[in-house]
């Protein structure tokens, strides 16, 4: 009797599942590449249960015939390759025809589709790799795809898969892939009926869509990156290093619009980076790698997550060349004439990071020993397991723009009172009344931190673009909440040519607007009259606020109030900071600021969410200096 026996097709589907369904974010990923691979202009997610109760896709691409939605629950058929050759030469998203398949084996599946100006659709069931059952269905333009009860009748896969909430995150985070890939496609995802992401079409600008995936407050600290080289092509955004997050989650890299996980593209990244971010804090960057197909190898992963390279060291030279010009340039400090006319180190982030990497080794010196990371010691949230280990720094507090990480308690010393930032080390606490007032100035460190002495011996690095949007929020707030008072406008009459969407949006939110204290008006096709601001913003880049504004105005039937106006005020807060903090402070101006200091409210988040000042203590340095 043979001991080898051939495997039923059925088996064999379920073993490919095992290798290109992960979890449903693996269904998303796929459903919607062939949806890309179709011509779709928009592609439409909506899921259940995160994914596992149900995932429909639907698209707008130019659909399949009876015989091709048939074929194309067979394992290997596709219509992306014919020939050995092709293998070598692919410029699809999908070519192997094993996904669709393996999806069918290991849920209920149903696929609805039509070709155009055809007159009866095709509407196809499989349950759980069955043999299809194939209807007439109404014609439709493109295909939906819907997959339901995912590992129903694999019962160990499905025992493994994790909470809604995470699997509805990972899903939410292959659609936000694809979309960064083709900002020219409309996305759309929800679940439950409640929205996940929204971007429609956003050819004309990339930033909207990074804006889309990211937040909108990344858009302002874009900028563009291009290196072109014999068979290599690098382009895409990075962010100012003003921009950053805790983690690599903001880092995406691309290969012929194909969302890449390659270690040796991250390092590169993230070493063109080493010397402008602080430690712990990870860039924002969204690169487009284009090389000859031939050049690269997409099929040496089960999910194609992985590429390998003819010319690797090439690709990874032409990545740093890309990234250190825009570095190094350092558009975010503003024109070459604005640098000349205010000559400040170009290069802030490296003055940020001289601060942290001195207030460390002092804080070291301070307790002999090495310093928690975020991996041991517990933040703002509860256990800090989730976060990126670093480096602990000193004591600090108040979100707005300055230093980053997040806050944790240093050791005790036996016989040392704890510091202010120690004793409350929470983000969001208020400093004890006063205790602006009491601080010394000093100095300044790097043209850009006032150095001050504290009370009780200690040292207070303060951040005055941190403490000024602090102090900005905390006044346009107070004006926000007070209906009897109008803020007080201060005249700026300019015209600005905006985007046609920012347009609509600022004209549409004109109420909004003038609660705020900016008064525009339409000047014509895509310009618009700025007739009035708040206090404090006079000197601004009037186009760059308004850019802003229109993305952070609430919607048209929103009420009003401090809550649907916040993300704005936060704005205008922002913009008024960068203006006053783009030189030093004088010592009346310094001292003023300290005074809003001590009335400001420390518990609104502010746009950038960091510090205002970090503190440490000298006594005990001075006494281990001994």
């Amino acid at each position: 009797m043979s001991r080898i026996a051939r495997l039923s097709d059925v088996l064999i589907n379920k073993i490919a599942a095992g290798e290109v369904v992960e979890r449903p974010a693996s269904v998303v990923k796929e459903l919607c590449e062939n949806s890309l691979d179709a011509g779709a202009r928009t592609v439409r997610v909506e899921l259940e249960a995160g994914g596992v109760g149900r995932i429909t896709i639907s698209d707008d691409g130019h659909g399949m015939s009876r015989a091709d939605a048939t074929l194309c629950l067979e394992r290997h058929a596709t219509s992306k390759l014919r020939e050995l050759d092709d293998l070598f030469h692919i410029d699809s998203m999908g070519f192997r025809g094993e996904a669709i398949p393996a999806i069918a084996s290991v849920s209920h599946f149903t696929l609805h589709t039509a070709e155009p100006d055809a007159h009866e659709g095709t509407k196809v069931t499989v349950d759980g790799g069955g043999p299809p059952t194939v209807e007439d269905a109404p014609p439709r333009v493109g295909t939906v795809i819907t997959v339901e009860d995912l590992f129903y009748n694999v019962p160990a896969r499905r025992k493994f898969m994790r909470q809604g909430n995470t699997e509805l995150k990972h899903c939410e985070e292959a659609v936000v892939r694809l979309a960064l890939a083709h900002p020219e496609v409309g996305f759309f995802a929800s679940h439950e009926g409640n929205e996940l992401f929204s971007s429609p079409a956003s050819g004309h600008d990339p930033r909207e869509r990074i804006a889309a995936a990211l937040g909108p407050a990344s858009f302002a600290h874009l900028f563009p990156v291009e290196e072109r080289r014999l068979g290599v092509v690098v382009t895409g955004y990075l962010a100012s290093p003003e921009y950053t997050l805790p983690n690599a989650r903001g880092l995406y890299t691309f290969v012929n619009r194909r969302y890449i996980r390659d270690r040796g593209l991250i390092s590169t990244v993230q070493r063109a980076f080493q010397d402008y971010l602080p430690a712990g804090r990870q860039p924002v960057v969204v690169l487009h790698i284009d090389v000859e197909p031939a050049a690269v190898d997409v099929n040496v992963h089960p999910q194609k997550m992985e590429v390998r390279f003819a010319d690797a060291r090439g690709v990874q030279d032409a990545i740093s060349a890309a990234l250190s010009r825009v570095l190094r340039a350092a558009p975010w400090l503003g024109s070459p004439e604005e640098q000349a006319a205010n000559p400040q180190p170009r290069d802030a982030a490296h003055y940020a990071h001289a601060v942290e990497r001195f207030l460390t080794r002092a804080q070291e010196a301070t307790w002999g020993a090495p310093l928690p990371t975020a991996m041991d010691a517990p933040g703002p949230g509860g256990s800090g397991a989730s976060m990126p280990a670093r480096p602990m720094t000193p004591s600090y507090f108040g979100p707005g723009g300055g230093a980053p990480g997040g806050p944790f308690q240093a050791p005790p010393v036996p016989g040392r009172t704890l510091g202010f930032g120690e004793a409350q080390p929470q983000l969001n606490e208020a400093p004890p009344p006063g205790y602006f007032a009491a601080l010394r100035p000093m100095g300044l460190l790097g043209s850009r931190f006032h150095v001050c002495e504290g009370p009780g011996g200690t040292l207070v690095v303060l951040d005055p673009h941190a403490a000024l949007e602090r102090a900005r929020l905390t006044a346009y707030l107070r004006r926000l909440e007070d209906d009897t008072k109008a803020p007080p406008p201060s005249l700026f009459g300019t015209t600005v040519d905006l985007s046609l969407a920012g347009v609509k949006a600022l004209v549409d939110g004109r109420e909004a607007l003038l609660k705020l204290g900016v008064d525009v008006e339409p000047f014509g096709g895509t310009a618009l009259a700025l007739k009035s601001v708040p206090a404090g913003l006079e000197g601004v880049d009037p186009r760059a606020l308004l850019e802003a504004l229109s993305r952070a105005l609430p919607p048209r039937s929103a009420p009003l109030d401090v809550t649907s106006l916040a993300e704005a005020v936060r704005v205008m807060a922002c913009h008024a900071a960068r203006r006053a903090s783009s030189s030093p402070l004088t010592d009346a101006q310094l001292r003023a600021l300290l005074g809003e200091l001590d009335r400001a409210d420390f518990t609104p988040l502010c746009t950038h969410g960091t510090v205002v000042v970090l503190e440490m203590p000298l006594l005990e340095l001075e006494r281990r200096a001994r």
